[in-house]
């Protein structure tokens, strides 16, 4: 095995062990009922996964990204899906990062023991998409408190988290210098924000991802909850989503290790005229450069995890390796239901599943296209596309 794979070794034997206990028929229950995970969530939570990037000193695992990102390939290789919960290791790193001693004792140990689930990111919205700088929501300052107007879309596990990091506009953009300056973060109490002007509406999707649309109607939020200083919220954001590429780019690993290890098991047991299918070049040779995609990309991870970790600049390899573990495990899906031929579409066997829900990251959290723009205009110099 090669060391990626083989580092935090322990951790990804439990976390399989963890995993078997919740089998494709778990899944796909969820899957017909669009239902979240709460089971599976809570024993991740039990078991100290979801605190593995908080520090020691407030109840959690105090591993490096590289160890959160271990855990979650190990979750999407097992068949599962750590989407339903991958939110609350990255974005843990803007009050990591940025937020007060107060804060960060307040909530820290409450998130690892599992008494509050931050899984909910409110940033995109409607009319600015991944213009994150044109948002609308506003945040006005009244005495202690701030006031919430505004709308956010794609929010993903709202209905199933406890608090909201909350991305709005604080100075109105005409009155900003530059348009990144005037945004500013905020920790949302959700419990209390649905008595008191919090909507949120779920949008059904073609995949289990437990999404939605959030109205905010005159929300108070404490001002001790504002992270850092008002309106540098922009940059708190920004410093959090080389992790999130990394760690997305872990799971496209993990799905297209499933899809590699199921089609390949499948060409070799299915038999057509006599012989496996997987004796046949025009099987084999998709299987075989899925998984040379795979350890490609897999490596960029890897190396894009051990600079951020190293406290260097890593958006070039970051976003690379997003991009890349994206493309490999597509291709890995591609190639599975192809061996698969019309079972590919049958539920039980999970390739549909699978299949559709490892589409999204093409898409989302950035898409192919943005970070191709990245690409040339910060990395070859080319002027700005848009």
């Amino acid at each position: 095995m090669n060391s990626a794979a083989t580092e935090y070794r322990e951790i990804r034997e439990e976390v399989a062990k963890l995993c078997a206990e919740f089998p494709g028929e778990y899944w796909q229950k969820l899957d017909r009922e669009h239902a979240y995970p709460s089971e599976f969530v809570q024993a991740l939570t039990q078991a100290g996964y979801l605190a593995a990037l908080i520090p020691e000193e407030y109840g959690g695992a105090g591993l490096p990204l590289s160890g959160a990102a271990a855990i979650l390939e190990e979750i999407q290789r097992a068949g599962g899906n750590g989407g339903a919960c991958h939110a609350q290791m990255y974005i843990m790193g803007a009050i990591l990062r940025h937020g007060s001693e107060e804060q960060k004792r307040e909530y820290l140990p409450r998130i690892a023991s599992g008494e509050l689930r931050l899984q909910a990111f409110g940033v995109t919205e409607p009319t600015s998409g991944t213009d994150t700088t044109s948002l609308r929501t506003t945040a006005r300052r009244e005495g202690d408190e701030y006031v919430i107007n505004g709308q956010k879309i794609w929010t993903s596990r709202a209905e199933h988290s406890d608090l909201m990091l909350l991305l709005a506009r604080t100075t109105p953009r005409d009155q900003v210098a530059k348009k990144t300056d005037g945004l500013s973060v905020f920790i949302l109490d959700m419990n209390e924000a649905k008595t008191a002007g919090l909507t949120i509406r779920p949008i059904r999707t073609m995949m289990n991802h437990a999404t939605t649309e959030v109205f905010f109607e005159n929300v108070r939020v404490p001002a001790r909850n504002l992270v850092g200083e008002e309106g540098k919220g922009f940059r708190y954001i920004l410093s959090g989503m080389n992790a999130e590429r990394i760690l997305i780019g872990a799971e496209c690993i993990g799905d297209a290790k499933w899809f590699i290890d199921k089609a390949r098991g499948y060409a070799c047991e299915r038999v057509v005229f006599g012989r496996p299918i997987g004796q046949n070049q025009g099987i084999q040779f998709p299987i075989a450069r899925a998984h040379a995609q795979m350890r490609a990309a897999e490596l960029m991870v890897h190396h894009a995890a051990q600079l951020y970790e190293a406290g260097e600049q890593c958006g070039e390899e970051a976003n690379i390796a997003k991009m890349l573990a994206a493309e490999a495990s597509w291709a890995a899906a591609e190639a599975c239901v192809q061996t698969y031929g019309g079972f590919g579409f049958a539920e039980e066997y999970d390739v549909e599943r699978k299949f559709r829900e490892t589409r999204l990251y093409q898409v989302a959290p950035i898409s192919t296209n943005l970070i191709l723009s990245y690409i040339a205009e910060h990395v070859l110099g080319m002027p700005r596309s848009y």
